[in-house]
């Protein structure tokens, strides 16, 4: 539509300048004394439009003539610039493909290119964030060849080529990649280090979280990686499974650390409530407040919502191996003990007992409270029951212990060595 427009207008344009140029009478007249020159106006204004053009068209000529040295200079940077930009994008691209040898010859080659154009006198505006990558893509491969001066060489160039506030973002990736490299060489300190100088807010990214955990660990710094594993599990870096692993591993690695009972309670009061709720992880805290003979009753305390959490179980049988080990743990504070204390605690393990007749575990647990607390012929029933039902090899093991114990008391050396003779077995 518009080509049929313009082709309106054109004859439109046509005709009327025939129309005018047809009709024309005029004439110029040039007085050259002693000569005079009529011309036709027609042929005046056609020989003006052409002297006109045919000036704009030399004009034009000796523009080009005079402007070809500038453009041959723009087109000597242009190709430098290319080439600097296909060597970052090589070194880039050789990286990727694990040519770490050819990606830092590219990546020194860019810098070159670079240099030159800017001892040339035309630098490249984006010059700072180019020498930037360069630098990162060189002391990277640098580092998978394992080649530490030249890798701490270009470091050294990223820091400086960083300092702008501009180029703070470039920065703080210098910085992480640093940490990374660091915890390559098994440096967790150095690691560490290059995170704390990073800016509040990027120290408290997914990466610089993961490095850091890495870093806390490698140094045994175990509460800081614990606090680290937590606002990793807060920002979903973990599947709820890997999380809840590695918080596990962590709250076990503090108790275990602990070296006297006041340690202890401070490393416990130092885990969330979700933490200390996990059975492995009170259970062995419970084993370790026993070994460094700490306070018995806290220790029931800690174990106590896990006992809970067990007998609110549906199916009590597929918790047999976290019972057993809650089992341990509570008879070793029954070890510790002396008398008829602790009634309370005899109590909740008949009354859970009862609850749940089929488990051989249970009255294991109540024949020994029962013992501890000197109710023989009980103990003495509820322990006949259970060692032949029971799974683990120690709890039957110290159940014949407890039977030998018995019959010693009533006086039944047969039966006693009896009792004595089926542990060593075990």
């Amino acid at each position: 539509m518009r080509a049929l427009l313009w082709f309106l207008a054109l004859f439109g344009l046509a005709a009327g300048a025939a129309l005018l140029a047809g009709n024309n009478q005029g004439t110029v007249t040039l007085f050259l004394p002693p000569y005079r020159v009529d011309l036709s106006l027609n042929l005046v204004l056609a020989t003006l439009a052409l002297g006109f053009v045919l000036l704009h068209l030399a004009l034009r000529g000796l523009s080009a003539l005079f402007s070809m040295p500038r453009q041959a200079q723009r087109w000597r940077l242009q190709q430098r610039e290319r080439a600097m930009h296909a060597a970052v994008l090589d070194a880039l691209t050789h990286q990727q493909a694990g040519r770490f040898l050819r990606a830092r010859k590219a990546a020194e080659a860019a810098l070159q290119q670079e240099e030159m154009l800017a001892a040339s006198g035309h630098p490249v505006q984006h010059a700072g964030k180019l020498r930037a990558t360069a630098h990162l893509v060189a002391a990277e491969s640098a580092h998978a060849l394992q080649d530490r001066t030249t890798r701490e060489t270009h470091l050294q160039q990223l820091l400086k080529e960083t300092e702008a506030r501009e180029a703070q973002e470039t920065r703080e990736g210098v910085q992480l990649q640093a940490a990374r490299w660091a915890l390559a060489d098994r440096d967790p300190q150095a690691a560490l280090q290059w995170l704390d100088a990073m800016p509040q807010g990027a120290s408290r990214r997914t990466l610089a979280l993961r490095a850091r955990l890495k870093a806390t660990r490698l140094s045994r710094q175990t509460l800081p990686a614990l606090e680290t594993a937590r606002l990793l599990a807060k920002h979903r870096a973990f599947s709820p499974e890997a999380a809840h692993l590695i918080l596990k591993g962590l709250a076990l690695e503090l108790i275990q650390g602990a070296h006297d009972p006041v340690q202890l309670q401070r490393a416990w009061a130092e885990l969330e409530p979700a933490e200390q709720t996990m059975a492995e992880v009170a259970i062995q805290a419970g084993h370790r407040l026993a070994a460094l003979e700490g306070d018995v009753a806290l220790s029931r305390q800690w174990l106590q919502p896990v006992w809970d959490e067990l007998l609110r179980a549906p199916k009590l049988r597929e918790q047999v191996p976290v019972l057993v080990k809650l089992i341990h743990a509570l008879e070793e504070g029954f070890g510790a003990e002396a008398g008829a204390s602790d009634l309370q605690w005899l109590e909740r393990i008949e009354a859970a007992q009862r609850q749940h007749p089929e488990s051989a575990e249970l009255k294991y647990l109540a024949g020994i409270a029962c013992l501890r607390h000197q109710l023989w012929g009980k103990a003495q029933q509820l322990l006949a029951q259970a060692q032949g039902r029971l799974q683990d090899a120690e709890l039957r093991r110290n159940a014949w212990r407890a039977l030998a114990a018995l019959a010693e008391q009533r006086g039944d050396s047969v039966a006693s060595q009896q009792a004595l003779r089926e542990a060593a077995l075990l």
